[in-house]
């Protein structure tokens, strides 16, 4: 079986999988260390240079504002609290920890990636406090002090471990190609612990939820994902438009549900929950026509040099 159609496969499997095994929720404390090996082999790929910062990483940053704030503000004026809170605590969802590892399955410009990943996570950071407490109306002095803790873990314990490895090991670039697939799985079993635990929830809940209301987070959610992806491309302009989409698009889900959990309520963390089947379905039709391309070329290379039937 052809590995692209294989990881395909692989991460459906995870999504239906991880639904049916509820209870492997008890072990969604591996997310954490699964992402923190990912971004282990970004870092060993990445250049830190300011030349990797780019006006493009500002706008993605304030279109995640305008896109959480503003999806609150419509919801609010039409008396929604709780769709509002659901669009903010979706839409303000900063850049995921995976995002660089999709771009560089997606041949696309890893560095980028991971600077976005930094800009859009370090600038939520000093923002939630400031953001949340108008969302909800209450003040939430501890979440700077939660995030900043959290990067710390995902990005500072990769960064840490990365700096020996490139200072002995000359051939440290070879490595994150050797163990491309295992990263890859990395993620899948990521999500489909966080299935699982979304699973998990919607069972214990069963019976208590307005069907009609999760129909509309669902959708809410779907609504926003879109918005990320396309408006994304325009933010990147020609040179970044396919890495913007993405770094815009694919969102680090696990830290808003947990800040909707403790700032807001179960029902509210559904929003980015859904947001997870939403991102990486799309994930991974991108892989698949990126497959089916490279298909394409590698077909037209072999036609060209295939001889002509014998004639001279």
């Amino acid at each position: 079986m052809n590995m692209a159609y294989f990881r395909n496969l692989a991460l459906f499997g995870a999504f239906i999988v991880g639904y049916f095994c509820p209870w492997a929720s008890h072990l969604n404390w591996m997310i954490r260390w699964l992402i923190v090996g990912m971004m282990f082999m970004v870092m060993l790929q990445v250049r830190f240079s300011m030349r990797s910062i780019k006006w493009n990483h500002l706008y993605i940053l304030l279109a995640n504002v305008a896109v959480g704030m503003g999806g609150w503000g419509i919801f609010m004026l039409f008396g929604q609290r709780e769709l509002a809170e659901v669009a903010f605590f979706t839409g303000i969802t900063p850049t995921a920890t995976a995002a660089p590892v999709i771009v560089g399955l997606l041949g696309e410009r890893i560095d980028f990636a991971v600077s976005a990943f930094l800009a859009t996570n370090f600038g939520m950071a000093c923002l939630f406090p400031f953001l949340i407490p108008v969302a909800i109306g209450d003040p939430a002095p501890t979440v700077f002090f939660d995030v900043i803790k959290s990067l710390l873990i995902v990005v500072g314990i990769p960064l840490l471990l990365a700096i020996p490895v490139r200072k002995f090991y000359k051939n440290y670039r070879e490595l994150p190609k050797k163990l491309k697939n295992v990263s890859f799985f990395a993620w899948v079993i990521a999500i489909f612990l966080i299935i699982a635990n979304a699973s998990q929830f919607l069972r214990g809940q069963q019976g208590s939820i307005d069907t009609h209301l999760l129909w509309k987070i669902a959708l809410l959610s779907a609504a926003i994902c879109f918005v990320n992806f396309y408006f994304g491309r325009f933010i990147g302009g020609r040179r970044y438009r396919r890495e913007a989409s993405q770094v815009l698009g694919q969102k680090n889900t696990t830290l808003t549900i947990f800040l909707a959990l403790t700032y807001a309520n179960p029902l509210v963390a559904l929003g980015p929950t859904f947001y997870v089947i939403w991102h990486n379905a799309w994930n991974a039709c991108q892989l698949q026509m990126r497959a089916v391309r490279e298909k394409r070329k590698r077909l037209r290379a072999e036609l060209l040099l295939r001889p002509h039937g014998g004639r001279h």
